[in-house]
């Protein structure tokens, strides 16, 4: 399953993103899973299913905020962090990997972010082997770990951070997840995520929202574009003090309400760079993190609509502004008789 944390900046969106990704890697896998054999090609090694070593789930987090706090907030120094190799700085690289021999796309170099894949492709795995993941995939905190990078002072005035955001963007378009599979991204903050189709990209999506106007702002404005793609929202309240803040929620969020956590010393040190180990925890605060979980293994997907949703992106950027910056028409990249999708194993 594809999980985002998306929410206003400073609501705690990276905190959150972290605590639940460090709940699921010390998870025990859900009962009867088994990952998919992906529906296509894909990279050597193994593909799916939970970790036959430690009996953890497969687990992908990557930060695609602007903002780059997910490695610190995992546990690694800032020094480590800064060394963490970025998905946007070897964008060529990961488009002639997943392009493989899909003879629909002429070259990676007409690869755009929102490129589907098609017969041809190369799928990846959540836990699988492949180059991308080699040269790009680091171990922070026990958890696997992608950086898009960040917007750095050389980016000023001449680059668009949504353009680093596209490596995610491709790689999820070409991941094949299954049930006890997880990937996590923490998302630019607010509506930012809407400059692309990346917010159709993910089964569940938990919205960070502090009891104040200006979170609930936030909360208001992304659903209004969400709902219209028939993308559901679920409320994660944070920094609640007491019932008047979860009154507060229900009064502006609604039936969105999801759960809570509270004021802690744990969350408040995690959102200083300093993680404590997650059986410090409070119980109502593990509880929700529990709640989350049991949200995201609930759902279904369609991929079909998964799949056409991806399209349907691609072909409003390839009228928008692809076509004319490739120099063909990109709408021909797109497989009108692919689905991907899980091969379920043979037993």
């Amino acid at each position: 399953m594809k999980v985002s944390f998306v929410g206003k900046g400073g609501s705690g969106k990276t905190t959150l993103a972290a605590l639940f990704t460090r709940h699921l890697a010390a998870a025990d896998p859900p009962a009867g899973t088994r990952g998919p054999d992906p529906g296509g090609p894909v990279g050597p090694g193994r593909s799916g299913g939970p970790d036959e070593t430690s009996g953890r789930p497969p687990l992908l987090a990557i930060d695609a905020d602007i903002n780059q706090h997910l490695a610190v907030a995992l546990g690694a120094t800032e020094t480590e962090a800064a060394r963490l190799p970025a998905l946007g700085d070897h964008l060529a690289e990961i488009k002639e990997y997943l392009r493989g021999d899909n003879p629909r796309i002429s070259s990676a170099a007409a690869m755009v972010k929102t490129t589907p894949p098609g017969r041809g492709s190369r799928l990846l795995t959540v836990d699988g082997v492949n180059p991308v993941y080699d040269r790009l995939v680091r171990e922070v905190g026990g958890v696997r770990l992608a950086v898009t990078g960040p917007f750095g002072a050389e980016d000023l005035g001449v680059a668009c951070y949504h353009a680093k955001v596209g490596a995610v963007e491709l790689l999820l378009n070409h991941l094949v997840d299954g049930p006890g599979e997880y990937v996590v991204v923490d998302m630019t903050a607010g509506a930012d995520s809407f400059a692309s189709g990346l917010f159709t990209r993910f089964d569940t999506t938990f919205l960070v929202c502090e009891p104040t106007l200006r979170s609930v702002a936030v909360y208001r404005q992304y659903v209004g574009h969400a709902r219209a793609f028939g993308v559901r929202v679920h409320v994660v309240g944070n920094k609640v003090d007491d019932p008047s803040d979860v009154d507060f929620l229900r009064e502006h969020v609604g039936a969105d309400l999801l759960t809570w956590l509270t004021r802690s010393r744990h969350v408040r040190n995690a959102e200083r760079g300093a993680p404590e180990p997650l059986d410090t925890l409070e119980p109502a605060n593990r509880a929700a993190l529990d709640t989350l979980r049991a949200t995201v293994d609930a759902q279904d997907r369609d991929w079909a609509t998964y799949h056409r949703h991806a399209v349907e992106f691609h072909l409003r950027n390839a009228v928008a502004w692809a076509n004319e910056r490739v120099g063909e028409d990109l709408a021909n990249q797109v497989d009108p008789e692919y689905v991907p999708g899980p091969r379920l194993p043979v037993h």
